[in-house]
């Protein structure tokens, strides 16, 4: 690889190149393999594996910060702040429903079908790659901002077999999320704390502690009975997500739900019992 132009074996002419660390001289790279791919849109990506150092710490900053991952907003901080779903999503999303209907008129095995198909197959790498590079941007931020990040444990398998609610938790990228959040943290020194998924998070006062005993999905805030705190659902629970997962740190081997804590990079242990309707007492109004 010299200049702009990349050569392969058994390849003539040579090939033009987009290169994208523009921090590294490709000139300079020594790749003990190389790997050229192909994707559904037609595109090539040529990856070379290299072997570099491991990157220093990055310097503490003695922040902290609460994750709460949701439909409404993608992600909604213990510090108030709300991260909405980028609106470019669903313009290319638009597109993408525009192509598969051409798609679904053209004759099976006609040349028409096949640029239709690669139309789709390239909207949805557009779809794909917009999503990426967002969360990319939004996990490096969180990451280089905050020495602890606590993130609730969701099961985002298991909750995309909702037939109402697939589609709208697959263009959200929670797993991706949390994945980029895990190797960025052990790459860069930060920690990474899940909290239970049964944890009641936005059933809990913030303030107080107190309980309560049901939480209708639809009702975004709402006021604590016992000290009469006003509660964004959304911010509440990142709160409470951020107190459980510091107290998880505290006691070695112990997460907020009495299981076994997530560390990067370890295999995840099995979650524990359902615990909400443990912890709310009789005669707590329901709202």
């Amino acid at each position: 690889m010299r200049g702009a132009v990349l050569r392969l074996a058994k390849m003539g002419a040579a090939l033009r190149y987009v290169w994208t660390w523009p921090d590294i001289d490709p000139a300079d790279l020594d790749p003990t393999s190389v790997t050229v791919v192909k994707d559904r849109a037609g595109r090539w990506f040529v990856s070379f594996q290299v072997d570099v150092s491991d990157p220093a710490p990055l310097p503490a900053t003695g922040e902290r910060v609460g994750v709460d991952l949701g439909l409404t907003d993608l992600a909604v901080f213990s510090t108030g702040e709300k991260i909405p779903h980028p609106r470019d999503w669903e313009r290319h999303e638009r597109r993408l429903k525009r192509y598969q209907r051409r798609l679904a008129r053209c004759q099976k095995g006609s040349a028409n079908r096949k640029k239709a198909g690669l139309k789709v197959a390239r909207a949805h790498a557009r779809v794909a790659d917009g999503r990426r590079d967002f969360l990319h941007k939004l996990s490096t931020r969180v990451i280089r901002d905050n020495d602890v990040v606590a993130i609730e444990d969701l099961n985002v398998s298991g909750m995309v077999s909702n037939r109402h609610l697939a589609r709208a938790i697959s263009c959200t990228g929670w797993a991706e999320f949390r994945s980029m959040l895990d190797y960025k943290a052990h790459r860069h020194g930060r920690r990474v704390i899940a909290v239970g998924r049964w944890y009641p998070s936005s059933k809990t006062c913030s303030a107080c502690g107190h309980l309560l005993a049901a939480l209708a999905l639809g009702t975004r805030t709402w006021q604590c009975p016992s000290c009469g705190t006003r509660h964004d659902r959304d911010i509440n629970a990142a709160k409470n997500i951020l107190a459980a997962g510091l107290a998880a740190g505290a006691v070695d081997g112990a997460d907020a739900c009495g299981g076994d804590a997530r560390r990067t990079g370890a295999t995840r242990a099995l979650s524990p019992a359902k615990q909400e309707s443990l912890g709310a007492s009789p005669g707590i109004p329901v709202l």
